[in-house]
């Protein structure tokens, strides 16, 4: 079976909502929606260029109240805390977006933490996601991940406006910002993603890191936290939105190396 036909069967599937059996079932979630990860659009499209959005902020918070993404143009990064959508910019800024802000890419969830756990000794990503994987039900599932803790360290970047024609995610994510903060108490905010999902979404661990005071941030590439709590949801279905117009009406979602474009992108 091809790869595009592969694609095409893996986001048929994922279009209906999932069960939704789980550990526990947060305070005030129906059994559907408070498991359901909505997604606007796919990563093979970001990775293809299209950067174009067509969904607002306003829209996205009618979906969730925590999530990651990247808004039109590939205008930098995007991170969504206790209902508050945050635009983090490769000059350095962080300001609350707008609500007609659009967004061409994004991941969204009502987040009501399943399990907390204290971060029990500096660790390093490596450590940190273990110590997450270990306490998860297995590696076919969807987790959003809080960590709220004091940092020694963390490495970010952050992407640069785009002007069309569009230039494919790789090459624009050449000239994006990176940025080295240390000292400092913040949040990570993101995801823990199935493999199988590489391309619809982007696999493994895709977290984004925000000071405490809302002034500083980025994509996260590394860091080492020195204490902390750690938050974890589990979600059992996953609503895909997909773009009906533009350039993703013809884009090509079935390069062969796309894994390794994401992962490049991702910086992993």
């Amino acid at each position: 079976m091809g790869t595009e036909r592969l694609l095409t069967e893996r986001i048929r599937g994922l279009i209906r909502p999932a069960s939704s059996s789980g550990r526990h079932q947060g305070a005030g979630r129906t059994p559907e929606l408070g498991r359901e990860v909505y997604q606007n659009s796919i990563m093979a499209a970001l990775i293809d260029g299209v950067y174009d959005g067509d969904v607002a902020v306003e829209q996205l918070l009618e979906r969730g109240d925590f999530g990651v993404g990247t808004f039109n143009h590939l205008n930098g990064e995007m991170l969504v805390l206790d209902g508050t959508c945050f635009h983090l910019s490769a000059n350095g800024r962080v300001e609350t977006a707008r609500k007609e802000d659009l967004s061409p890419f994004s991941v969204m969830v009502r987040f009501a933490p399943d399990e907390a756990l204290e971060v029990p000794t500096p660790m390093d990503r490596p450590e940190l996601t273990q110590l997450i994987d270990d306490r998860t039900r297995g590696p076919n599932l969807i987790y959003s991940v809080r960590v709220d803790g004091n940092f020694s360290e963390v490495r970010t970047r952050t992407v640069r406006e785009q002007s069309a024609p569009y230039p494919p995610l790789i090459q624009a994510s050449a000239d994006q910002a990176e940025t080295v903060f240390t000292g400092l108490q913040g949040t990570l905010a993101g995801f823990r993603t199935p493999e199988y999902l590489q391309g619809i979404s982007v696999a493994g661990y895709h977290l984004h890191f925000i000071d405490e005071l809302h002034t500083r941030g980025g994509h996260c590439l590394d860091f080492r936290i020195l204490s902390g709590t750690v938050s974890i949801c589990e979600h059992t279905a996953l609503r895909i939105r997909l773009p009906a117009v533009g350039k993703f009406l013809d884009a090509d979602l079935s390069s062969p190396d796309l894994g390794e474009q994401i992962r490049d992108v991702e910086g992993r």
